[in-house]
């Protein structure tokens, strides 16, 4: 898969499953936009790029506030004069129960992870489609399909990203734009190493995910010769959600 000189946005690029996904689109060739809300994290990302022989263009970014989004696409197409890749990974939750969780903080939530991700994915196909097409993952989650307590605005958005998945490959395919969906499990981005034996054996794989798991699927998923795959959402977690658990 070549990804020389590709034009990639990654939102949420400072840390975690987005550091990880940003760096592997660098290690292959691509120019990296470091689309996050913190400078700090930014910059460290940056810094692995560079240390593999790449210059990452820095935007500090809050995918909640539609006025810095569509600045970020405008950047991009200033800076690059084109756009073949947007990978909408940002994203925020509260844990609370729905006896108290705010409209304020429901708000919050779906206005960064399903308004944020539709606002992206429209700004950036206007500069793709003037380049004869472009992909689009969005990032999900398993709690679109399924929940723990307490999580209600998280899973509705990352449910209605799904949804908008699809919708938006249909929209959006005359002009050549692909538009798929990842799920992840659980992903560790912490100290791997402090997993317990439990932790791992609970899956079907045998592992716990890591952020390389998602980084390679959009890698897959973007490539050029991988254009017949669009509207469709990857579920990578190990097997976790294939898997009949009953209480004792």
């Amino acid at each position: 898969m070549n990804f020389a000189d590709k034009v990639v946005i990654v939102t949420g690029a400072g840390r975690g499953i987005g550091q990880c996904i940003a760096v592997t689109y660098a290690k292959h060739g691509a120019n990296v936009i470091i689309a996050d809300r913190n400078a700090e994290d930014s910059q460290k990302t940056a810094d692995l790029i560079r240390s593999i022989g790449r210059e990452p263009f820095i935007q500090v970014v809050d995918v909640g506030q539609p006025d810095e989004i569509v600045s970020l696409m405008q950047n991009t197409e200033d800076r690059y004069g084109r756009l073949d890749i947007l990978i909408n990974n940002a994203g925020i939750s509260y844990w609370k129960s729905p006896y108290e969780l705010t409209v304020e903080e429901w708000d919050h939530i779906l206005n960064v992870n399903l308004r944020g991700v539709f606002l992206c994915s429209r700004e950036a196909a206007k500069i793709m489609k003037k380049k004869g097409g472009g992909a689009i993952v969005n990032i999900a989650s398993t709690r679109a399909l399924m929940s723990e307590p307490d999580t209600e605005a998280y899973a509705a958005s990352k449910g209605g990203i799904l949804a908008l998945t699809h919708a938006l490959a249909v929209s959006l395919s005359p002009d050549r734009i692909r538009v798929n969906a990842i799920s992840p499990g659980w992903i560790e981005t912490g100290d791997y190493s402090q997993l317990r034996e439990i932790d791992h054996k609970q899956h079907p794989a045998g592992r716990v995910g890591k952020p390389e798991d998602i980084a390679n699927a959009c890698l897959f998923l973007t490539a050029d010769q991988n254009d017949f795959i669009t509207g469709s959402n990857i579920v990578i977690d190990g097997g976790m959600t294939r898997k009949m658990i009953y209480e004792p």
